[in-house]
């Protein structure tokens, strides 16, 4: 078996040509962001000395007379309507403890999902004592952020049939900070794969689903063999994420497809090679910025 060793190179700074909307305003704790004291305090910054000053390292965000700084690495910090995907990680009384990628479990209440079938009624013990059987440990599901708690804890929902136990694909874990956020999370690509872009920096990649209206409330997974071809589509766009997210571009469907077909040329493994890594990220940007005009 081939086997490819590398040298250990210099690491580059990242790419100068970047877009006009990504020259953001940088800060690190400590540093001065304003003295005018007509500003209020966001989170992720402090008065001081008559100075308003950053507490993380990140991006300032100016609304109004309001500036906060958005951290460029942190855990996922709840927002009601968020779509997120999470694993369950423990059955408890009526609910089910949710690992989201956040400072604390989320939790999903039996009263705050559909019950198989559809039926609109009251849960019941017996609902109760077949939890295990809707969704147990290790289990992945998608859902919208119903509210969150003052300790940052969030509460999940699943009431609708576009939300629920995930089947087969590949989960991919990137820094919250970099998925856009837009209208719709759930997207049916082209290449013949899926994705959901899940708040939290949890990526769902999975084979598009022929039939839709199948769906008996969200809980049944589809376990049947995926094909190869789905297979090495959903590898490429696995790699092509990966690619994204090292290169530190935002993620929404047009990256990731402009990102997919840039890479068409090379072969899967290959898109894990840092310089190629770096030519399909470049000639993407380049796309995202002639389409910007």
């Amino acid at each position: 078996m081939a086997v490819e060793m590398r040298l250990p190179v210099a690491r580059k700074p990242l790419s100068e040509s970047v877009g006009r909307d990504t020259k953001k305003h940088l800060v690190v704790p400590g540093d001065t962001i304003t003295t005018d004291t007509g500003f209020m305090r966001g989170h992720g910054t402090y008065m001081g000395e008559e100075k308003l000053i950053a507490s993380v390292a990140g991006s300032v965000e100016r609304v109004n007379k309001l500036i906060c700084v958005k951290a460029l690495k942190t855990r996922y910090n709840g927002e009601v309507g968020d779509i997120v995907v999470g694993r369950i990680t423990e059955v408890q009384q009526k609910r089910w403890k949710v690992e989201t990628n956040s400072r604390l479990d989320s939790v999903l209440l039996l009263s705050s999902m559909n019950l198989p079938g559809g039926e609109l009624r009251r849960r019941s013990a017996e609902d109760e004592l077949a939890m295990r059987g809707f969704l147990q440990e290790g289990d992945l599901i998608s859902a919208e952020v119903q509210a969150v708690f003052s300790d940052g804890a969030v509460s999940l929902h699943t009431r609708s049939l576009k939300y629920g136990k995930l089947g087969q694909g590949v989960l991919v874990q990137v820094s919250p900070s970099l998925v856009k956020r837009q209208k719709t999370h759930f997207h049916d690509l082209p290449c013949g794969a899926s994705v959901i872009l899940g708040n939290n920096g949890f990526i769902w990649i999975y084979p598009t689903p022929e039939h839709k209206e199948e769906d008996a409330g969200g809980f049944t997974a589809n376990l049947e063999p995926v094909s190869l071809a789905d297979r090495e589509v959903i590898s490429r766009l696995r790699n092509c994420i990966v690619s994204l997210v090292t290169q530190r571009m935002m993620l929404y469907d047009t990256s990731i497809l402009y990102c997919y077909e840039a890479s068409l040329p090379h072969q899967i493994k290959d898109l894990l090679k840092p310089e190629i890594m770096e030519e399909v990220v470049m000639e993407t940007r380049q796309r995202l910025l002639e389409q910007e005009g």
